[in-house]
């Protein structure tokens, strides 16, 4: 694969349109997954605390999850940081709620989560904790490994 050298511009696929909180704006994007079934942006759209979804070629972007106001929380359905999202071949969504310390996972068209990883609002250094978690990834049977960042670690877990 190559890409222009030294090319000097993108092209803006979502936001642009000053730091918000309204579907035309982001607030501190994060992490992204492509969707190239539906080709779509998944965002982790961090100091709004909410997970969005932006078709490619619109001006608006879809709720996933989170709050839709830019308030943080703790609740299955809110988040503190949302840093990472990714989805499985299922359709199911997973965020790295990078200061509630948890792994978040939602089913496809579902608000409220259940925590994979982590224990909420709880930092640590053992198998079971975080330490400001990262990102996440899959591998070809599924499990999932986390940067999990201030414990200075990727931790894996399988699937079952």
């Amino acid at each position: 694969m190559r890409y222009s050298k030294g090319a000097t511009s993108g092209m803006v696929v979502a936001g642009s349109n000053g730091p918000g909180i309204n579907d035309t704006q982001l607030y501190s994007p994060t992490g992204i997954y492509l969707d190239t079934l539906t080709d779509s942006l998944y965002i982790a759209n961090r100091d709004a605390h909410n997970i969005i979804c932006w078709r490619l070629g619109d001006t608006r972007w879809k709720h996933i999850a989170g709050n839709l106001n830019g308030l943080s929380g703790i609740t299955q359905t809110q988040f503190n940081w949302p840093w990472d999202v990714t989805l499985d071949p299922m359709g199911n969504v997973y965020v790295v709620d990078r200061s509630n310390s948890r792994l978040q996972f939602f089913l496809p068209g579902q608000s409220n989560a259940t925590t994979i990883a982590g224990v909420r609002g709880v930092t640590g250094t053992s198998a079971n904790l975080f330490n400001l978690p990262y990102s996440l990834s899959f591998d070809s049977q599924l499990n999932i490994y986390v940067a999990d960042t201030f414990n200075l670690r990727i931790q894996k877990f399988l699937r079952y």
